[in-house]
């Protein structure tokens, strides 16, 4: 059995194990644990952990920030810092997140440079993809600038996420976005970095109607909201967690 079948294995167990009621929504809101596997490990991380301090670089969009959430402590980063640091209380963390308006990755990737510039960071999770798809701007365009982007937190000897663009009905049905996420699929290859595919795992929420933010009632869209980004977060969790865990078990990787 391979590696990754023990760990699904072990998922698996983990979930029976879960009092009555509860399995079905874990982890991560329910969702399926093949879409939170990371495809590459994150050396630079585990290190980071290890030594004790963990600095993370979040980039992206406005949504980077939890516009539409009860405050910035629901955005997604900031839950995810939470749960780390909840997790790992001896660790230190500092998250900087920029994030702006309607940014494409050229955007982003400015911000990613400017921040770099400042000091290094052992982790970049890069959102993108959303706007691109959403203008129907050109796929070759984006791809660059990723490259060039990762090519930058290589060299500064940190380690990268890539995020794919966000699960919408209007976006599904008025762009090509799935020529978008298999651009970014491949970019995360070629460069052998963990590919977090928030647009499948917010499609499963939505289908299982566990979090639909787009059919929330107006009145529930501030709770829709937080508990969206309550549960990325969470699916982060584990998508980092693996990928720490791979690149502990192979050392020699970077």
């Amino acid at each position: 059995m391979t590696r990754r079948s023990w760990s699904r294995l072990l998922l698996l167990l983990s979930l029976c194990l879960l009092p009555h009621g509860l399995a079905a929504q874990a982890p991560a809101c329910g969702a399926p644990a093949e879409l939170l596997e990371p495809g590459a490990p994150l050396p630079a991380v585990a290190r980071a952990a290890a030594a004790g301090a963990l600095r993370v670089l979040v980039v992206g969009s406005a949504s980077v920030l939890g516009p539409g959430t009860s405050g910035p402590a629901a955005a997604w980063p900031a839950r995810l810092e939470a749960m780390l640091a909840a997790r790992r209380p001896g660790l230190r963390l500092e998250f900087v997140v920029r994030g702006q308006r309607a940014a494409t990755a050229q955007d982003s990737a400015a911000l990613l440079r400017e921040e770099l510039a400042k000091h290094g960071f052992d982790l970049v999770l890069w959102q993108t993809g959303t706007v691109e798809a959403a203008r129907g701007l050109e796929v070759e365009e984006m791809v660059e600038t990723l490259h060039a982007g990762l090519d930058k937190v290589r060299a500064a000897g940190g380690d990268a996420v890539l995020i794919d663009p966000q699960f919408s009905r209007f976006l599904r049905t008025n762009s090509n976005v799935d020529a978008y996420r298999e651009a970014i699929r491949l970019v995360a290859a070629a460069h052998a970095v963990p590919l977090f595919r928030r647009y499948e795992v917010m499609r499963h929420w939505a289908d299982a109607e566990e979090v639909d933010l787009e059919r929330a009632p107006r009145e529930a869209k501030v709770a829709t909201a937080d508990k969206l980004n309550d549960c990325l977060a969470k699916a982060l969790v584990l998508l980092l967690r693996q990928a720490v865990a791979e690149a502990k078990a192979t050392p020699a990787s970077r």
